[in-house]
């Protein structure tokens, strides 16, 4: 006699909610609805006769049973999507952060597509871990202060070079002349960097009083705007400023020091011996050598 097996958009529904601890995060990954995912999940209960979710106000727990199923299923899926895309290899996805994508890779993405035309590439814009086979990521430009996925492989690109900036108008109206004055300056920050304060501090060796943000910005782009709008100063990554440096949006009062982290490469293991990824990737160590270079050139001097 068969046994009743579950099926393929129930396994799928539960892995997500487990994986995401919510129904409506896990719809949102599948494209259905809330009530779809519910539904599956309930079937797949019935069928196995057991509880595999805490249903809660905010969240879903996945139960012993469920914690158990859901580790399988992440383990099969995985496999089969890395047997398909070996057998049918996906365009290769680069991932990166809404700022570099912004600010550094847009503006030299021209240059790759030039040298390897039939290279077709994709974006993911993220700065933190992800599956590589599950969220279809090839490479990614990532920040030693995000630890690596245990499968990717990790090479190291360089030192980041970290300083204030804020426009010329905003140097002028604040009086800024010497660290000392940054306890009276409106000072910026990016969420995604909480620390950024702190870091220019211990890199540059500022003895003075904490330094804390005064408003802070979504992202490093968010507050780049806001510092050439002239609402105030903040740290960034010289990486990130230079166009607008060369230009005089922004001037930089202290100059760059090399902060605490390094920008590294993450090379999935489905894509790593691939052609085009290799093309990617010595690309991408040319261009950030280049900007290192850049970097360097306009040197550690402060402009006040």
């Amino acid at each position: 006699m068969s046994t009743a097996r579950p099926s393929l958009y129930a396994l799928r529904a539960f892995e997500a909610t487990a994986r995401l601890r919510s129904m409506t995060a896990a719809a949102g990954e599948l494209s259905v609805t809330h009530g779809a995912i519910s539904r599956h999940v309930r079937a797949l209960e019935d069928l196995l006769g057991v509880s595999l979710l805490v249903r809660g106000p905010l969240a879903c727990e996945p139960t012993t049973e469920g914690a158990q199923l859901a580790q399988g299923l992440a383990t099969a899926f995985r496999t089969i999507d890395a047997t398909l895309e070996r057998i049918k290899p996906a365009p290769l996805t680069l991932s990166c952060s809404t700022s570099i994508m912004m600010y550094w890779l847009l503006p030299r993405i021209t240059d790759f597509h030039r040298q390897h035309p039939a290279v077709t590439l994709q974006f993911d814009m993220n700065h933190g871990r992800f599956d590589a086979v599950r969220d279809r990521i090839g490479i990614a430009i990532r920040n030693t202060m995000i630890p690596p996925p245990p499968d990717v492989a990790v090479v190291e690109l360089g030192i980041e070079r970290i300083g204030l900036v804020c426009s010329p108008d905003y140097l002028d109206r604040s009086g800024i002349r010497g660290v000392a004055d940054l306890t009276k300056a409106h000072r910026l920050a990016p969420v995604t960097r909480a620390d950024a304060w702190a870091e220019w501090a211990r890199a540059t060796g500022y003895a003075g009083p904490a330094l804390e943000p005064a408003q802070r910005f979504d992202h490093f782009y968010l507050m780049i705007q806001a510092s050439i709008c002239g609402l105030g100063i903040g740290p960034v990554p010289q990486m990130l400023v230079l166009e607008d440096l060369r230009s005089g949006k922004l001037v930089a009062p202290f100059g760059f020091t090399t902060g605490p982290h390094k920008l590294v490469l993450w090379l999935a293991p489905h894509v790593r011996d691939r052609a085009d990824t290799r093309s990617l990737r010595q690309w991408l160590v040319g261009q950030l050598a280049e900007t290192q270079r850049e970097e360097i050139t306009l040197g550690d001097a402060p402009i006040v």
